[in-house]
């Protein structure tokens, strides 16, 4: 009987561990993630206390075919400034400013879709070390859109047959 008790009791706290870990460093969101459909991959990092992501890398990096920009860099050309539409995409800062509230939570953000070119409050909701729930909005969080983030893991290096 006792046996059992710790067995359940060890299973539980190695079950929620990850969870517990999260939701004890503000940092745990720093690292490389991808977009839900794996679209683009996301580097969120620390400047001056306050949490930023930025695009690092997109499946598509130039306009494909039929597009009057066919094989050129993707850039923000639907940013309603009209001097910022030649930045590229790659490199673009999209998050910003969010800060830790604690139980897995960034809050206070901002996060730029380069699809319409506007700017949304946001929040991060960490719900694994390797999920990540992105929440844009207009005015509360109750009125906008989640997408899940998964964290990016370098693939393995493919190892070379020895050389004869």
């Amino acid at each position: 009987m006792v046996i059992a008790r710790v067995f359940c009791v060890a299973a539980a706290i190695l079950t929620f561990y990850p969870v517990t870990y999260a939701a004890d460093d503000a940092d745990a969101i720093i690292g490389q993630w991808l977009t839900e459909k794996g679209e683009a991959r996301f580097e969120i990092f620390k400047s001056g206390g306050k949490y930023h992501g930025k695009i690092v890398w997109l499946k598509e990096p130039t306009y494909p075919p039929g597009d009057k920009e066919a094989g050129k860099p993707v850039r923000d050309r639907s940013n309603p400034d009209e001097s910022k539409r030649n930045r590229p995409i790659i490199g673009l800062q999209i998050l910003n400013g969010f800060t830790y509230a604690g139980n897995n939570l960034w809050s206070n953000g901002t996060i730029y879709n380069s699809d319409d070119g506007k700017t949304y409050k946001a929040q991060l909701k960490l719900k694994s070390l390797d999920k990540l729930h992105v929440r844009g909005y207009i005015g509360i969080p109750l009125l906008g859109g989640t997408t899940v983030w998964t964290r990016y893991k370098e693939p393995p290096a493919t190892q070379q047959p020895p050389k004869r």
